[in-house]
């Protein structure tokens, strides 16, 4: 006997209904199952009684890439049926796939997904034909519901004697009858196909193991469940001769580098959903799976009932009325669309139309696969929140599990952290218990172990905060993302650092996303990664292009550098290669920035902020020399072509490390050298420089740069050319300017005077009072009752009323004439 061919949709009530049917009537010495090969030993664990869905989890990592996929199953898969139907029978069962690593399912997350979406062509046809929205629609009208897939009750509703499904009167016949329009349906979307070669290798690979099954099997039966779409293409490869058709297949290993792991985990019908973004076989798992349980009409009534109590629970008002108006609604669609019992979209389309009076704005979800559009109708998503459902799998108490959960548990029990319900944790990061317990939660919370979220704590290294609050609570996901978080390693320490040294490799050349990482390595207690990471890292600096993400990349690794004797990360060297190469790109990224007069860039102003701050603070410990950066600033800040702000900060950056502590000659040298003048007194005069800024437009970003970086110096009142130094300077400039010009220049020098706090601009304003010889109080003088803009508005108004008046002869130098003449 030759080798019976099931073509199934995974995640179809029908199909799983047809291979129960046939298993049953055919008692075959095989079960074939389109599946991950490499667990054929462990099916026994697969069949252990777990409470579905569940889904068999497959990692792998190597020197170059690292992917995961999953191949679910609930009771109404037909995979799953194939399973324990054959086990019952007394059935071989074996899946007959290649290993979820294999490159063939390269970049494919879900096994039994409908990644390539074949057959459009075909499905579009039929669609049109029939008059059918999509695919979905159109499989429950032609087998799910609509044809004789349904095995419960509604005879009746069938024509009588011989319409019933499998298992009812007639039922060997519609059986059969069903399989052949299902084989057609198959060959008809297949035959407009080429396979890909991935695919081709799968079937290949799974025609040698039926082959091998029928040579077994001695003339017993052998069945074969798989995917539709490979259903042709199989038989005809089983029916072309070949040697060796009695050896099994060798199942394919990893490559000796390679770490590749299968477990099983719990899975969720959320998970499952094609509304939900699985591009699987079904959406909507809780209608199919009453609809596998109770037949069509009892999954619609009782998911109208399901769907109008979960409406109620979010406080939306549908009276009994309603219920009944969506009832027959939903029936009269049926009878309208030809079907025996409200199919899944007569029962949404019908609570929608009786529920939903507003206008949408949008197409109805079901309408079309893909995940629920953003904005939509409340009473939509709780629609497809019902049809979805929340069911999750448990796994069976004997399932074996990757060591890292074992680790996981025993440190949450141990450190008094396993939550039992919600509650909130507050640790003294201070205290070594507190600490221990910080960096656990920080590394669950690195591998995206849901139930652990941290509510306050420390944002750099450099804070002051000896407190981390979180809040704690159960969650059906830990034990499932947990199995999977397992790929990385066998504790939570490794896994950990597995998942930043691969976040340090998705990050790139982004020095933004980098600081996050090297900030969260810190709270894990992993500043230490590995040599490889300190390259990617170097790497991604080196080829870094955003001054502003450098800066904050530079600003966390100095301050962690620095101060971090709380987290463990001070004196790290990978912290140390951050920061000489930020400050070597950053340099050299700043003189590339021309274009003309712009709003000054906090961003960068900042990442020349942490260059200095690193060339001073860690500049001898590290080997940074100033000399070439003072080169560099000087270059800038003579760039007539360079940003107004950008000259001013490299202006500022010159100041400030001349006159930091251990400028030595160093500092010196690098200052005179630039400029060729023979000393660094010559080329340092902030207050000459000032006053050689011209124009408004520019004045307020210049200043806004070089308070950014020499802001003590400004205030120490350094730099003076002729005994009066910058804010001096800056007083006669700004008293010097027209209306028009002080209105230009306002809010760029508001937005430069914000970088003094609010008692170091109390001191500058005592200065304007001491040289104008007015006694008062500073403080009074910077917190003005009106809105300084308000105040600039009134200013340019009254300007342009004295020019007006001026014009018609009627301003103050008329009034002054008149009043001479008349008293002479």
């Amino acid at each position: 006997m030759t080798a019976t061919f099931i073509g199934v949709r995974h995640f179809s009530p029908a199909c799983a209904r047809l291979v129960a049917s046939a298993i049953e009537s055919l008692r075959p010495a095989f079960v074939l199952v389109e599946g991950p090969a490499d667990i054929n030993d462990r099916i026994d664990e697969l069949l252990l009684g777990h409470d579905l869905p569940i889904a068999v989890f497959s990692s792998y990592l190597d020197g170059e890439r690292y992917e995961n996929s999953w191949t679910p199953f609930c009771a109404y898969s037909p995979e799953w049926v194939a399973l324990t139907a054959g086990r019952e029978c007394g059935a071989e069962v074996r899946f007959i796939d290649l290993p979820a690593w294999h490159p063939a399912f390269a970049r494919r997350r879900n096994r039994y997904a409908d990644a390539d979406r074949w057959g459009a062509r075909a499905v579009a046809h039929l669609c049109k034909t029939f008059a059918i929205d999509d695919e979905d629609a159109l499989w429950d009208h032609l087998f799910e519901v609509g044809g004789e897939g349904d095995g419960h009750g509604d005879g009746e509703e069938r024509g009588g004697p011989g319409g019933g499904g499998p298992g009812g009167d007639g039922a060997e016949g519609a059986a059969k009858g069903f399989e052949e329009r299902l084989s057609a349906y198959f060959d008809l979307v297949r035959g407009e196909e080429r396979a890909g070669e991935a695919d081709r290798a799968r079937e290949a690979y799974m025609a040698r193991w039926v082959k091998a099954a029928v040579a077994e099997a001695g003339g017993r039966p052998v069945v074969v469940v798989t995917g539709g779409f490979h259903q042709p293409a199989l038989r005809a490869l089983c029916a072309q001769e070949t040697t060796g058709e009695g050896d099994w297949p060798e199942v394919p290993r990893p490559p000796d580098e390679a770490v590749a792991a299968s477990y099983l985990v719990p899975y969720s019908f959320r998970r499952l959903d094609a509304f939900a973004g699985y591009q699987s076989g079904m959406p909507s798992p809780e209608y199919y799976q009453r609809l596998w349980e109770s037949g069509a009409r009892a999954a619609a009534e009782g998911l109208v009932e399901e769907s109008v109590a979960r409406l109620r629970r979010r406080g939306h008002v549908v009276s009994t009325a309603d219920l009944i108006a969506a009832r027959t609604m939903a029936e009269g669609l049926a009878r309208l669309r030809g079907h025996r019992a409200p199919f899944r979209t007569d029962v949404l389309d019908g609570l929608a139309g009786t529920l939903v009076s507003d206008d949408l704005g949008q197409r109805l979800p079901w309408a079309a696969r893909g995940p629920l559009a953003p904005g939509a109708h409340p009473v939509v998503a709780e629609l497809m929140a019902a049809f979805s459902g929340d069911r999750v799998g448990r796994l069976h108490p004997d399932t074996p599990m990757p060591p890292l959960v074992h680790d996981a548990t025993a440190e949450l029990e141990r450190l008094g952290l396993d939550p039992t319900g919600a509650s909130a944790v507050t640790l003294d990061l201070a205290d070594d218990r507190g600490l221990r317990r910080s960096r656990v939660l920080h590394r669950l919370h690195v591998l995206r172990i849901p139930g652990f979220v941290r509510q306050s704590g420390p944002a750099t290294g450099a804070d002051l905060v000896l407190n981390e609050r979180w809040q704690l609570s159960p969650s059906d996901r830990r034990l499932p993302r947990l199995i999977e978080a397992g790929a990385y390693g066998a504790t939570l320490r490794e896994a950990a650092a597995a998942v930043l040294r691969e976040r340090i490799a998705e990050a790139g050349n982004d020095a933004g996303l980098l600081a996050g990482v090297l900030f969260d390595a810190a709270l894990c207690g992993l500043a230490e990664l590995s040599a490889g990471a300190l390259e990617a890292v170097d790497a991604g600096i080196a080829q870094a292009v955003d001054l502003g993400g450098l800066g904050t990349a530079l600003g966390a690794a100095l301050g962690l550098w620095r101060h971090d004797r709380l987290l463990g990360a001070a004196g790290s060297p990978l912290l140390g290669a951050v920061i000489g190469a930020a400050v070597t790109r950053i340099l050299w990224l700043a003189e590339g920035v021309h274009g003309g007069p712009a709003p000054a860039d906090r961003a960068r102003l900042y990442a020349l902020a942490a260059t200095r701050d690193a060339l001073v603070h860690a500049g001898k410990q590290l080997g940074l020399d100033r000399a070439p950066a003072l080169a560099t600033a000087r270059r800038i800040s003579a760039d007539t072509t360079a940003p107004p702000d950008l000259r001013g900060a490299a202006f500022g950056l010159c100041w400030s490390l001349d006159s930091a502590p251990d400028a030595g000659a160093s500092g010196g040298e690098g200052v005179g050298e630039s400029e060729g003048d023979g000393g660094e007194a010559e080329g340092l005069d902030p207050a000459k420089a000032l006053a050689g800024t011209s124009g408004p437009e520019v004045l307020g970003d210049w200043l806004a740069g070089l308070f950014a970086l020499a802001r003590s110096e400004v205030l120490a009142g350094g730099g003076a050319s002729a005994g009066e130094g910058v804010l001096g300077v800056l007083d006669t400039v700004v008293a010097a300017m027209t209306g028009d010009e002080f209105l230009v220049a306002l809010p760029a020098l508001r937005q430069a005077f914000a970088y003094f706090p609010p008692r170091e601009r109390e001191t500058i304003a005592g200065g304007l009072l001491d040289r104008r010889g007015l006694r008062g109080s500073p403080r009074a003088l910077t917190r003005a009752v009106a809105d300084p803009l308000v105040a600039a508005e009134a200013m340019a108004l009254e300007e342009r009323v004295t020019r007006v008046l001026a014009g018609e002869g009627l301003g103050p130098a008329a009034a002054n004439s008149a009043a001479t003449r008349g008293t002479s």
